[in-house]
C-alpha cells in the first residue's frame, strides 16, 4: 500500500515561486506584513521588481563606479559585516584606511616629512568630506576672529554657481552664507578674478572645483591662489582655498601631472576626492585630506573609549561598512600609478572618440573641454523644433540614461546633454551610442514639433496689431521650451514611482 501526503498551505518550499500565492498580491509599501514568506519568494519578487531599474553600466549620468574586478567584489563581500567604527576590534581595517589617506595625500603633493603621517579621513562620499572640511574652515575662522575680539556671526564661503548641491547643503545646515560667482555664456566655471573680488573679512574659504559636474572643466586653482595671495597680503587677511576634487582628484595626477591645483599651492589647505568616482570603487567612499594638523582644529576631533580603546573620530556619522575602505586599498595597490594612468588615458581617448562622433552629426555644440574630467557635454545648435529633453527621453528606449539639464545662473538658458565616460565605457559602446543618437535625431526630424509648435500657436492666437511687438525672442522661446519639458519629465517621474 503506497503512502501519500496531502500538500498543505505551509508546504511552500515544494512549490515554484511563480505558482505560489506570494505573486498574487502587491508588495507592501507602507506597513510591515503580518506574516513571513519563504526566502526564495522574497528574493525572486524583489529581484523581479529591480529589473525595472536602469542598467548601471548604461547610466551615463553618473560619475560613480559601476564595475570592479571579481576579486575585489569578493573582498567586499567578506567584509560586509564589519563595522568600520569598531577600530579596536578591526585594527587591520583601520590600518588600511590610514594607508589610503597617506597614499592619497602623497598623490596630492602634501608637504609631508619622510615618515610623517598624513592628516585625513575616509567618508561615505565627497558630500560628507566637504561638510567636514567646511566645518574645519569655519572653526579656524571663528578662532582667529575671537582672538582678535571680532564678531563671528556672519561667515561666508565663495564658490562658483556651478558647485554641486552639497555645498548648498553645507551653507544651509551650518549657517554659512554662500556667495556664488554667476556663470556666463561660454564660461561655465568660476571666474577666479570675480571670486577674489567677492572675498571679504568674513570669508572662511574659497572653494574651487577640479572637474565641474556640469561640463567636467577644471577651474584655474593656480590663478585663484595667486590672486588670493595678493589680496591677503594687501588686506592682512588669511583666506584659504579648499579644492573640491570629487571628480578630478583621481584624474589630474595621472593625465596632467604638471597642472598645479593641489598642495603645491600654499593657500590650498584641504582637498576632498570621491573614491567611488574615478577612485574606481563602488558607491560609498570619499576622502578629505588636510595640508597639516594645524588646518584641522583639535576641538573638532572626538575621543571615545567605549569600544575598547581611545579612538579619535571626526565624522558626521558613526557606524558604516568597511567594504569600500578595503576596496579602495585594493585598487591603489592592485593598479598602482601605472594602472590608474592607463585607465584614465583610456577614458580620455574614448571621450574624444565620442566627441568626434557627436560633432560629425552636425547638430550639436560641444560644451565640455578637452582638458578635464573625461565626459562629453553638448547642446543642440538649433532647438526650435525639438530639444535636449526630448533626446534624453528617447535615448532611454535604447537603454541609455543620458541626462539633460539647464545651466545655473546666469547661463540658465543653455540646455545640455552630458555623457560621463567611466572605466567600463568602451570604444564599442561609444560607437553604438553615436549610432543610437543619430537614430533619435532622425526620428525627431520625422515628427512634428511638439512643445515649440504649441508655443508658436499660442503666440499667433494672441493676434492683434501689436502681435509683432509680442513676438518672443529665440532666447525666451528656448527658456519656455526648457521649462515645459522639465515639468513634463518631473511629472512623468512622479507617475511611475509606484509598485501596484
Amino acid at each position: 500500500m503506497s503512502l501519500s501526503k496531502t500538500a498543505t498551505a505551509s508546504d511552500a518550499s515544494v512549490h515554484s515561486t511563480f505558482a505560489s500565492r506570494y505573486v498574487r498580491v502587491c508588495l507592501p509599501r507602507f506597513k510591515m506584513p503580518d506574516n513571513s514568506i519563504p526566502k526564495e519568494a522574497a528574493y525572486q519578487i524583489i529581484n523581479d521588481e529591480l529589473m525595472l531599474d536602469g542598467n548601471p553600466r548604461l547610466n551615463l549620468a553618473s560619475f560613480v563606479t559601476t564595475w570592479m574586478e571579481p576579486e575585489c567584489d569578493k573582498l567586499m563581500m567578506d567584509a560586509i559585516n564589519k563595522n568600520y567604527v569598531d577600530m579596536d576590534e578591526y585594527p587591520v581595517t583601520t590600518e588600511l584606511q590610514n594607508r589610503c589617506v597617506n597614499m592619497i595625500a602623497n598623490l596630492f603633493n602634501a608637504p609631508l616629512g619622510e615618515s610623517e603621517v598624513a592628516v585625513g579621513v575616509g567618508t561615505v562620499g565627497s558630500s560628507e568630506a566637504i561638510m567636514l572640511a567646511g566645518l574645519a574652515f569655519k572653526r579656524r575662522w571663528q578662532n582667529r576672529r575671537k582672538a582678535l575680539g571680532l564678531p563671528t556671526d556672519k561667515p561666508n564661503i565663495v564658490t562658483g554657481a556651478n558647485v554641486q548641491v552639497c555645498w548648498e547643503k553645507f551653507a544651509r545646515y551650518f549657517e554659512v552664507e554662500l556667495k556664488e560667482v554667476k556663470l556666463s555664456d561660454g564660461y561655465y566655471v568660476m571666474d577666479p578674478e570675480k571670486a577674489v573680488e567677492m572675498v571679504d573679512e568674513n570669508t572662511i574659504c574659497v572653494a574651487a572645483i577640479l572637474g565641474s559636474t556640469l561640463n567636467g572643466e577644471f577651474e584655474d586653482v593656480k590663478l585663484l591662489n595667486d590672486l588670493l595671495e595678493a589680496k591677503n597680503k594687501e588686506t592682512g587677511w588669511d583666506t584659504p582655498i579648499h579644492v573640491d576634487a570629487a571628480s578630478g582628484g583621481f584624474i589630474a595626477p595621472f593625465l596632467y601631472p604638471e597642472l598645479e591645483w593641489d598642495f603645491r599651492l600654499p593657500l590650498v589647505k584641504s582637498i576632498n576626492v570621491s573614491g567611488h568616482k574615478y577612485g574606481l570603487v563602488y558607491a560609498g567612499v570619499g576622502w578629505v585630506i588636510w595640508r597639516s594638523k594645524e588646518d584641522l582644529p583639535e576641538e573638532l576631533i572626538f575621543h571615545i573609549n567605549y569600544l575598547g580603546a581611545d579612538q579619535p573620530t571626526f565624522t558626521l556619522n558613526f557606524s558604516k561598512g568597511s567594504s569600500q575602505i578595503i576596496a579602495q586599498y585594493y585598487q591603489l595597490i592592485r593598479l598602482g600609478f601605472e594602472g590608474y594612468k592607463n585607465i584614465m588615458e583610456n577614458c580620455q581617448e574614448n571621450a574624444m572618440i565620442l566627441k568626434d562622433g557627436i560633432e560629425k552629426t552636425g547638430r550639436f555644440n560641444i560644451i565640455s573641454k578637452d582638458i578635464g574630467v573625461p565626459l562629453v557635454a553638448f547642446s543642440l545648435k538649433d532647438n526650435s523644433l525639438h530639444n535636449e529633453f526630448e533626446i534624453s527621453d528617447m535615448l532611454r528606449r535604447f537603454g541609455w540614461i543620458v541626462p539633460a539639464y539647464t545651466m545655473p545662473p546666469d547661463a540658465q538658458h543653455v540646455t545640455v546633454l552630458r555623457v560621463v565616460i567611466r572605466e567600463d565605457f568602451s570604444r564599442t559602446l561609444a560607437d553604438r551610442l553615436v549610432a543610437d543618437l543619430q537614430k533619435v535625431l532622425n526620428e525627431l526630424d520625422a515628427l512634428p514639433a511638439r512643445v515649440s509648435a504649441k508655443l508658436n500657436v499660442a503666440n499667433s492666437e494672441e493676434g492683434g496689431d501689436d502681435q509683432i511687438s509680442r513676438k518672443k525672442s529665440a532666447l525666451q522661446m528656448q527658456m519656455e521650451v526648457c521649462s515645459v519639458w522639465k515639468k513634463f519629465v518631473d511629472d512623468k517621474k512622479l507617475k511611475t514611482n509606484g509598485v501596484c
